[in-house]
């Protein structure tokens, strides 16, 4: 008895101090590194986009025959004036991939959040509703993927007039098979949890279970897939500007500076590889962040 007394009696010890859920993202966020390359190359790319003609120090339409194929800054009889050189026409390299950068972005949001909204519905209610819904919906997936995006942009712009908004719609109609199907696959797991099912008893209605029990268990799911989509969307459009399908003239698009410098190879080899490249680093930038945010929000693939 006295033991135990004299027990009751010690003075409590310092609390425990408990980590808050959101620290432990936070920390998950850096517990993998950090791409810290990739970040500053994409995020240098985001900077130019939403500039615009900003930071270009030329007019990228401006016409300049006696300033055609001038080299880069860094080759003989180049000029800091033209960091990147010139092409068939005198206009500047370096502030026409500075304007492309803003289509590349614009193409890429747009397309992005519209294949991803119409997706993401269409995998949500064949994932929650199953049967003939879930048959069907699944069905109009397999043959949308089985048609060549190429033929269906040939199509759509044979019908539409090539331009921004031609490309935004093809790209939506080509990619958002790739939500559906993913997302339908998380819905089939979540509706069988323990608190949907109470939903459903309770006499929830169902635009709320989507809402508040459905649509927040996914959105990690959505940030990942939209992320390696980025990728995508950029080669994409820039395919389609390349082949005359997509931006047109005089809009700046990195695909349409290719197109316009293919004749020129030998001449001016600058004038078709630095957009080339510019490509190149932004869509692998995107995809390094995007398998990085893929490692870190993902449990299967978290390491503890």
């Amino acid at each position: 008895m006295a033991e135990g007394a004299f027990a009751q009696a010690q003075p409590a010890g310092p609390p425990v101090a408990q980590s808050r859920p959101r620290f432990g993202r936070v920390r998950r966020l850096f517990r993998n590194g950090l791409p810290i390359g990739p970040l500053l190359l994409f995020g240098m790319v985001v900077i130019a986009g939403l500039s615009g003609d900003g930071l270009a120090p030329h007019d990228p339409g401006a016409l300049n025959l006696g300033a055609a194929f001038r080299p880069p800054a860094w080759l003989a009889g180049g000029s800091a004036a033209h960091l990147f050189g010139t092409d068939n026409l005198g206009r500047d390299i370096f502030s026409r991939v500075i304007v492309g950068a803003n289509i590349a972005l614009v193409v890429a949001a747009y397309a992005i959040v519209l294949s991803g909204t119409v997706g993401a519905l269409v995998g949500m209610v064949a994932g929650f509703f199953g049967g003939a819904v879930d048959a069907l919906v699944m069905r109009l997936v397999d043959i949308q993927m089985s048609i060549p995006s190429l033929a269906l942009a040939l199509v759509l712009a044979a019908v539409l007039n090539p331009g921004l908004s031609t490309v935004v719609i093809v790209i939506t109609i080509t990619y958002w098979t790739w939500y559906a199907r993913i997302i339908r696959g998380e819905i089939l797991s979540l509706k069988e949890r323990d608190y949907v099912a109470l939903a459903r008893v309770a006499g929830v209605s169902t635009p709320v279970i989507f809402a508040r029990h459905l649509l927040p268990n996914i959105l990690n799911t959505l940030l990942v897939l939209a992320t390696l989509q980025i990728g995508q969307v950029i080669i994409f459009e820039a395919s389609l500007s390349f082949l005359g399908l997509g931006i047109q003239s005089p809009d700046v698009s990195w695909g349409l500076m290719l197109a316009d410098a293919r004749n020129y190879i030998q001449n001016a080899w600058w004038a078709i590889t630095i957009p080339g490249v510019a490509i190149a680093l932004t869509c692998l930038s995107a995809n390094l962040i995007g398998d990085w945010l893929r490692d870190t929000i993902d449990p299967k693939r978290r390491q503890l």
